[in-house]
């Protein structure tokens, strides 16, 4: 499979299973066994899984994760642009996605060298699937920060996001994170949480945040992806100034500049930026007018 000089490599990212070995591509044991170089977020889970699969990597295998991802990218980068076929797997799931390969995807494109994937499983797509809530629209949040205010402050930005949420926690975490999504998204929101997909102790559980956060206060274990509903879509009656400037209140203590706060509510409503900006002046000057 290497290439020349001339005909740079081939950066290939490959799906691995997120719970059954089963679950793996075909391609990727091909790949296994026919890439120059294997870059591994955990090399040893590798091998266990290239075992598992019968095959016998043949290339060079290097380790590639979150705390040498940058120093790694131009060695990978000068070994696909000698011809070498570059496989990139992660732990679980397809690289990039909250996971190693972003860096490499970027470097590669940015030298024209070709980027292909082995298309496999996904817990955002697996979970958004079983889920039971809307799918035609959805946004894929990551990991939330870990200090709680700067994971409230992210929830209460999404606050109004229409499009259903799918964001990954750790089970520790857990509890806290369903409890900020009640105080950010409210108590009755729906939601799903999804852990150890495609394992032996899958469990989906749904119902309203609360419930849910409820549940989790006793402690869960496993991978977990939480899906949850977007806002509801409010009639146009509903939209009062008092509510266009409570909207731009939330986006601000998220962070935002008011500038984009409003011309972001303004969008989401539908509304000339005017008509929320002068929501928003009459309201400040109606505070400094009260006693």
């Amino acid at each position: 499979m290497t290439g020349t000089a001339e005909s740079p490599g081939t950066l290939v990212l490959a799906g691995t299973p997120i719970g059954d070995v089963a679950d793996a591509p075909p391609r990727l044991a091909q790949e296994l066994a026919g890439a120059d170089v294997v870059a591994a977020e955990d090399t040893r889970r590798m091998k266990r899984l290239a075992q598992s699969l019968g095959v016998q990597v043949g290339g060079r295998v290097v380790s590639y994760f979150e705390g040498n991802e940058s120093a790694r990218t131009p060695e990978l980068v000068e070994a696909l642009a000698g011809g070498a076929r570059v496989l990139l797997v992660t732990d679980a799931g397809m690289p990039s996605v909250s996971d190693p390969g972003y860096r490499l995807v970027a470097a590669a494109v940015e030298r024209d060298i070709r980027v292909t994937a082995v298309p496999g499983p996904s817990a955002v797509l697996t979970a958004l699937a079983l889920s039971g809530l809307p799918v035609d629209r959805f946004c894929f949040e990551g990991f939330l920060p870990r200090k709680a205010g700067e994971r409230l402050s992210r929830l209460k930005e999404a606050a109004e996001e229409r499009r259903t949420l799918v964001y990954f926690e750790a089970p520790h975490r857990l509890d806290d994170t369903l409890a900020a999504m009640v105080d950010a998204f409210g108590e009755d929101r729906r939601a799903a949480v999804c852990r150890e997909l495609t394992k032996t102790y899958e469990e989906v559980k749904r119902g309203p945040l609360k419930a849910l956060a409820e549940w989790a206060a006793d402690g869960v274990r496993g991978e977990i992806t939480v899906v949850v509903e977007g806002a509801p879509e409010k009639p146009a009656d509903d939209l009062t100034p008092d509510e266009l400037v409570r909207r731009v209140r939330v986006r601000e203590e998220a962070g935002e500049r008011r500038k984009e706060a409003i011309a972001a509510v303004a969008a989401d409503a539908g509304l000339p930026k005017r008509e929320v900006f002068d929501a928003v002046v009459a309201a400040k000057n109606a505070a400094r007018t009260t006693p």
